[in-house]
């Protein structure tokens, strides 16, 4: 006889035990779903949230494009059964990790649960984190890791430690193949700040973020120093001292954000071009302002991000490194609706000298977008390298070379702009002809000279002015005639060192048609493993 509808389905695999339906199976499913994405709990949740603190789905609603999050992973739990973890295996293990868009384009994340073991790495919460890397490697994509740990999980010994080599491997393998994003979100010390170093651009949150190899209590007993979270490792210090934070923000929802608007200019992968936008900003504009920009005393100050913000697309400049080594600038732009990285002087700091920690945050901005096919525009005023023995002993030498290695090496269109001074080394260094620019431009305010007048003439006709009858008037005569033979861009132009004298108001249109005319340049370096850039 046929079973009637109140008859249970018999187990024959187990029979003491009733067939669940497919109704069960999907409660079942959905229960622990719901588990999963409580992390901690609840109550766990709520000291997040009193801390300021988003949770770790929070971040990833915020960072991707609405509804397009596909979580991989969602039920990974610990094998641990040391120390009662046996009896604690969270669904996720404290990461969670998957895939979406940014402006519909794609992106993998992971995003540390501080809620979940204080976001502790052990192996499962590191394999998930490997396996999210490798799907962007291989699918060609940008990796975005939004860090909230407690460091390692110390009750799985040494295969924590284990687990973040894998990452540091993977990081590194990925290294210029797609861009790798980090942002600290809360507490990241020991081992686990050595991924966010390998990645291309590192986001910080202050009062709620730090990064140190050593935290305050280990240094006060080791140094006797006292110091505090947010002076050791905070986002500020980093973002102006060290130089290891990219950028800072007040909140993390505003970290989040910044995050997107980078990813705007990126291309997926090393294979891609920069992506286009629409605009509406004319590429023939012009800018009569900038004709009277640059003072006519050569020693007076402006503002460089004037002259970008006029030049570039509708003035938008995504500025980085904004707080370190403020000599020089570095950031993203558009032109005509293509991506660009811009290299610029400062001359309202140290005049535009070049120190150590410019040269090194050049040298690793230009060798970002050489890796990612972003072409370059650099805007020249540079009285040469910072004098002194402290930067002598530290190293200028080798630091300076690592920023003119970084554009020798580089293959993308490059195209300069020399706005005022363009002094001795460093006028060889900001992407000069002779180390492969594509086309150097200067305005009538260019100075192309081993040194300044004042400097030239002080050791060309040093016997002159001191036999001189009034040697400071006899000084500024030579410097007068110094400047109008030598420190100007036609001498230059001579020698097909510039490619032309271009007026001010003209640079946009200038630089928009050199890089249409770049677009598909082709140049390649000679074969080898890879180069020695001077470390």
């Amino acid at each position: 006889m046929a079973p009637g509808p109140t008859d249970q389905p018999k187990n024959t695999r187990f029979p003491y035990f009733p067939m669940r339906t497919n109704d069960d199976l999907l409660n079942d499913l959905h229960e622990r779903r719901e588990e999963a994405q409580q992390g901690g709990g609840a109550a766990r949740i709520a000291k997040q949230h009193e801390k300021g603190k988003l949770t770790a789905r929070e971040r990833i609603e915020i960072l991707l494009d609405d509804g397009s999050f596909e979580e991989l992973g969602m039920f990974v739990r610990h094998q641990t059964k040391d120390f009662g973890l046996e009896n604690n295996r969270p669904y996720g293990d404290g990461v969670v990790t998957g895939f979406g868009t940014i402006d519909d384009r794609l992106v993998y994340v992971f995003s540390q649960d501080f809620t979940v073991f204080g976001g502790s790495l052990g192996q499962a919460h590191a394999d998930k984190i490997v396996k999210i890397m490798n799907l962007a490697l291989e699918n060609g994509a940008p990796v975005i890791g939004l860090n909230d740990s407690g460091g390692a999980r110390i009750q799985e010994g040494v295969v924590s430690l284990g687990g973040y080599a894998d990452i540091f491997l993977q990081n590194t393998m990925a290294s210029g193949v797609v861009p790798q994003i980090s942002a600290i979100m809360g507490p990241c010390a020991g081992g686990a700040v050595y991924s966010p170093a390998i990645t291309d651009f590192v986001f910080m949150v202050r009062s709620s973020s730090y990064m140190f190899i050593t935290g305050p209590n280990v240094v006060k007993t080791v140094t006797q120093e006292e110091v505090s979270f947010e002076d050791l490792g905070g986002a500020d210090t980093h973002a102006s001292k060290s130089g290891v934070a990219h950028l800072a923000y007040n909140s993390e929802a505003e970290c989040l954000l910044g995050i997107r608007e980078l990813v705007s200019y990126l291309p997926l992968n090393c294979e891609e071009p920069p992506p286009v936008v629409a605009t509406s900003d004319s590429p023939d504009r012009e800018d009569p302002d900038l004709n009277d920009l640059v003072p006519s005393n050569p020693n007076k100050p402006y503002e460089m991000r004037e002259v970008i913000g006029r030049i570039v697309d509708d003035g938008r400049f995504f500025e980085v490194h904004t707080d370190f080594a403020p000599s020089i600038i570095v950031g993203f732009a558009r032109m005509n609706g293509s991506s660009v990285g811009v290299v610029a002087n400062n001359p309202s700091v140290l005049a535009g000298v070049l120190d150590i920690d410019s040269s090194v945050k050049g040298a690793r901005f230009v060798r970002f977008c050489d890796a990612f096919n972003i072409p370059l525009l650099v805007f020249e005023d540079v009285p040469g390298f910072m004098p002194g023995t402290d930067q002598e002993w530290r190293g200028i030498i080798r630091h300076g070379a690592k920023l003119l290695y970084a554009f020798c090496e580089a293959t993308v269109p490059k195209i300069t702009v020399i706005t005022r001074k363009a002094y001795g080394g460093a006028y060889d260094v900001m992407n000069s002809k002779h180390i492969r620019g594509d086309l150097n431009f200067a305005w009538p305010t260019a100075e192309i000279a081993v040194m300044g007048p004042k400097g030239a003439v002080e050791i060309i006709y040093r016997k002159q002015i001191a036999e001189a009858e009034d040697p400071e008037a006899e000084e500024q005569r030579f410097i007068d005639d110094y400047r109008e033979r030598f420190a100007n861009p036609y001498v230059a132009a001579e020698h097909g060192y510039i490619d032309d004298v271009i007026e001010p108001a003209e640079t946009r249109r200038r630089l928009i048609r050199g890089l249409e005319m770049l677009r598909n340049k082709v140049a390649k370096n000679p074969p080898r493993k890879h180069g020695n850039i001077p470390l």
